[in-house]
């Protein structure tokens, strides 16, 4: 089975049995808790360094700053209560697989960063570069085996995992990945 239509069946079944019923209470208790709207979109670059916007449910409350990117260390008192519970069981990542259908991101790939910190990391590892002829995905090697990361030096040992993703693309390392991340979301080991 192809990487992409494995991408739109999985991103398909994800809709009709969660995000149909889990959309609206989410989002009503976004609304309820924030005053603000329920989702999120912020610029990510993506396959060819071609960029869009990614989704997410709101899990901060305020407009982070626009020309100075903060890393989700320096961002943790805009975090809100159902924000947490959001990232820990990684219901925050839902509206991506909208990104998938539209053919922006895919299951499985590496993070999808901000430009500036893209940049960063091909400044200190120029084969990070190389992953960039991927779609970013929702999981990742680097998101299982490391999770999010709070600084640079975090955000290069994560890419590590990511440039061995590239290194053994497979359809059966994407399904490995998946299982491992099943694994992660129904344990709430997100942050």
């Amino acid at each position: 089975m192809p990487k992409r239509l494995l991408d739109i069946l999985f991103s398909s079944l994800v809709l009709l049995l969660f995000l149909i019923w889990m959309a609206p209470f989410v989002a009503l208790i976004i609304v309820l808790t924030t005053g603000e709207q329920p989702f999120y979109k912020q610029l990510r670059m993506g396959r060819n360094g071609k960029p869009f916007q990614i989704y997410k449910f709101r899990s901060m409350k305020g407009v982070p700053p626009v020309n100075d990117p903060l890393l989700s260390i320096e961002e943790t008192q805009r975090i809100t209560k159902f924000g947490k519970f959001l990232r820990k069981y990684r219901i925050d990542e839902f509206p991506q697989f909208f990104n998938v259908l539209k053919g922006q991101m895919s299951i499985v790939g590496p993070r999808p960063e901000r430009a500036h910190f893209l940049n960063l990391i091909i400044s200190h590892i120029p084969r990070y570069k190389e992953l960039q002829k991927l779609r970013p995905g929702i999981t990742s090697l680097g998101q299982i085996r490391y999770g999010y990361a709070d600084s640079l030096e975090q955000m290069k040992l994560r890419a590590r995992y990511d440039l061995v993703y590239l290194d053994n693309l497979s359809l059966w390392t994407d399904i490995k990945i998946i299982f491992y991340t099943l694994i992660v979301v129904v344990k709430g080991k997100g942050k």
